[in-house]
């Protein structure tokens, strides 16, 4: 595994915002995120605004891919871990536009535990011009150890994919 999620489907603005995000080093700069730091030369080799563009509408076009899960994880004990993500990432994990919210339902369960990692430990949201970044950090703190960890992505694996079209909040 090289760490890379599945982020066919995501949200254009998303990818969009990401892309630029690495492009400028407000991630994948930290010495600890060994694939942000894989991610970063990518988003470099993008010449432009518009090359930036061009791969989030292609990213966003693909189909979402769903695996299984593989961390194990008690999802009714992730569930009430849940309520706090929900308000910003929605209920059924759909994401939420207004407030820069992306997609959690289908995004691969090792995936999102990597990140709540980072988050926790200042790895990820860290760099103060990463606004999005920054306001996850706190929202990790509840997140104690390894088994509240494992229990959210179990809940948020539970969660589907939408289909194309208006989302549900």
């Amino acid at each position: 595994m090289v760490g890379a999620p599945n982020i066919g489907g995501m949200k254009e603005w998303y990818v969009e915002a990401e892309l630029q995000k690495f492009r400028a080093g407000t991630r994948g700069t930290h010495f600890n995120d060994a694939e942000g730091m894989r991610m970063r030369p990518m988003a470099q080799s993008l010449m432009s605004d518009q090359d930036v563009k061009s791969v989030a509408a292609y990213v966003a076009s693909l189909p979402p891919v769903t695996h299984a899960g593989v961390l194990g994880g008690d999802p009714q004990a992730g569930r009430r871990r849940y309520t706090l993500c929900g308000a910003c990432h929605g209920a059924k994990g759909v994401g939420n536009d207004d407030v820069k919210a992306p997609r959690l339902a289908g995004v691969d369960d090792w995936y999102l535990a990597t990140e709540l990692r980072k988050f926790k430990q200042g790895v990820r949201g860290g760099n103060p011009l990463d606004v999005e970044g920054s306001a996850m950090r706190p929202m990790t703190a509840s997140l104690t150890n390894e088994k509240a960890i494992r229990d959210l992505v179990a809940y948020i694996g539970t969660l589907k994919t939408q289909p194309s079209g208006p989302e549900n909040h």
